[in-house]
């Protein structure tokens, strides 16, 4: 079982580093289509990731509420989508306070 697992993972990390490289050398969009090119902000994709982990929460308390309140008899999926919003909250947390580390070492940089 491990050793199925190990190879799944390998096999996970060689298919990202191929797209990786793949998007590192892909032509760039054409600067004719503007609607084609849009540009990387930050800000829109953290907002983007809350609202994603928002989405998971008020799906999983939906669930839960169903649950509790004999609507649904799915105690495995909900407790399930509960266990998934958990951890999509901790993801966000984690890059969050990578982000603000990151955002602290740059500060402390002399200019």
């Amino acid at each position: 079982m491990g050793i199925e697992l190990a190879g799944q993972i390998k096999a996970d990390l060689a298919a990202l580093a191929n797209e990786a490289q793949r998007l590192a050398i892909a032509p760039s969009v054409d600067m004719a289509t503007p609607a084609a090119h849009t540009d990387f902000s930050f800000a829109q994709t953290m907002k983007n990731a809350i609202q994603g982990v928002d989405a998971q929460d008020q799906a999983a308390a939906v669930k839960m509420a169903d649950v509790d309140s004999g609507k649904s008899d799915d105690l495995v999926g909900a407790m399930l989508a509960s266990q998934e919003a958990s951890l999509s909250f901790s993801m966000l947390m984690q890059v969050r306070n990578k982000v603000m580390g990151a955002m602290d070492e740059l500060i402390k940089l002399p200019v």
